[in-house]
């Protein structure tokens, strides 16, 4: 059975058992997660789809880290005037192990 989840302004597809990463959520590792948007459930034809959630699904997951993403430079060069700028962002993630799927 997978779930349609939304989390952080982006969709996600899982299944039970699944490991992804998203934006940050609070919790240390071990802290179980529960997500209530979930806006499409099921399996092959007997999928359901909410208007604009499923009422009573619910998918639980647990924390498995919290991390950092890769570097991205931003690096900004004016031509001819000398100037040029160099920053460096590192956004950061939570790394969640998805345990159950609860249609409603």
């Amino acid at each position: 059975m997978f779930a349609v989840i939304k989390t952080g302004g982006k969709q996600y597809r899982v299944n039970a058992e699944d490991v992804l990463t998203i934006e940050k959520l609070d919790g240390e590792a071990g802290a179980t997660l529960e997500f209530a948007e979930v806006l499409a459930i099921g399996e092959g034809a007997d999928a359901t789809f909410g208007a604009p959630f499923v009422k009573g699904a619910l998918v639980k997951a647990e924390v498995v880290e919290q991390t950092r993403g890769k570097k991205v430079i931003a690096f900004k060069k004016r031509r001819r005037q000398n100037s040029k700028r160099s920053r460096g962002h590192r956004q950061h993630h939570t790394v969640i192990k998805i345990t159950d799927i609860i249609a409603g």
